[in-house]
């Protein structure tokens, strides 16, 4: 018998199980490898800059398809189990809905990682077909994919508090409303400070504090151009992408939790 602490567990799996399952979920990673390819056909027109292309291009793949799966899988996690109604069935186990939310956001976050890791490879494999040989500063590309991979926890969290009381489609246009004002914090902030004006200030302000700040976590170009990466960077988003994380995902749990399911 499954014991009430090994449920979000068993919640993680499946939902990692079905997200592998989803024929879109392969249509993207074919997409995303089919970018890579690109990539390499670009790299060898661009003599001299074959490295930076490839990264470029391919980083930016990883980002772009793995945004997409965190965005419309994740919006999904809660209403299509409504919706299929298994979700009566599950609850009737012991198993609270904070932990529901625990495994749902623990699956599909697994899903996302093992899709991150796979395309990761194919641009690897992208920089030795080329014929390059091994740079020390190679390591930032890595750093740069774990940034990614921090600001698609973070969506994927989001993605899941609007699934817990919204519909599908209005979560989708909250969280890609709230990714894409992340994205832009600083300029929203930096309009702010140009407008002189106190009210507009204080809430730009408030907006640049409020939403997730995905511009830190943004290195393709550093690592294209062969920059280092910050040591105090990398534990800093590592920090913030934590700390944000738990609090959506136990914002999430109080709404889930509040909710009549009836």
């Amino acid at each position: 018998m499954t014991t009430s602490s090994a449920m979000p567990a068993v919640v993680a799996i499946n939902t990692f199980r079905e997200a592998v399952r989803d024929r879109v979920l392969y249509n993207l990673i074919f997409f995303a490898f089919l970018m890579i390819g690109a990539a390499i056909l670009v790299g060898q027109i661009s003599i001299g800059i074959e490295r930076l292309v490839i990264i470029n291009l391919g980083l930016s793949a990883i980002s772009l398809f793995g945004l997409v799966m965190a965005i419309f899988i994740g919006v999904g996690l809660v209403s299509k189990e409504i919706e299929k109604r298994t979700l009566y069935s599950l609850l009737a186990k012991p198993i609270r809905r904070w932990e529901f939310i625990a495994g749902k956001y623990a699956g599909l976050l697994l899903t996302l990682v093992v899709n991150t890791a796979v395309m990761t490879v194919g641009v690897i494999l992208a920089l030795c077909y080329i014929g390059r040989p091994y740079m020390p500063y190679d390591k930032e590309v890595l750093i740069a994919v774990y940034f990614i991979l921090l600001s698609l926890a973070l969506v994927t969290a989001i993605a899941l508090f609007f699934s817990c009381f919204s519909s599908p489609m209005l979560s989708t246009l909250f969280t890609l409303g709230i990714y894409i004002t992340g994205v832009f914090a600083e300029d929203i902030r930096g309009f702010g400070k140009i407008t002189k004006n106190p009210a507009i200030e204080g809430l730009t302000k408030v907006v640049y504090y409020l939403v997730p700040n995905f511009h830190n976590f943004n290195a393709i170009a550093t690592a294209s151009h062969g920059q280092l990466i910050p040591l105090s960077l990398i534990w800093q988003n590592t920090l913030y992408a934590i700390l944000y994380v738990a609090v959506v995902l136990l914002a999430a749990s109080a709404v889930f939790s509040r909710r009549n399911l009836k």
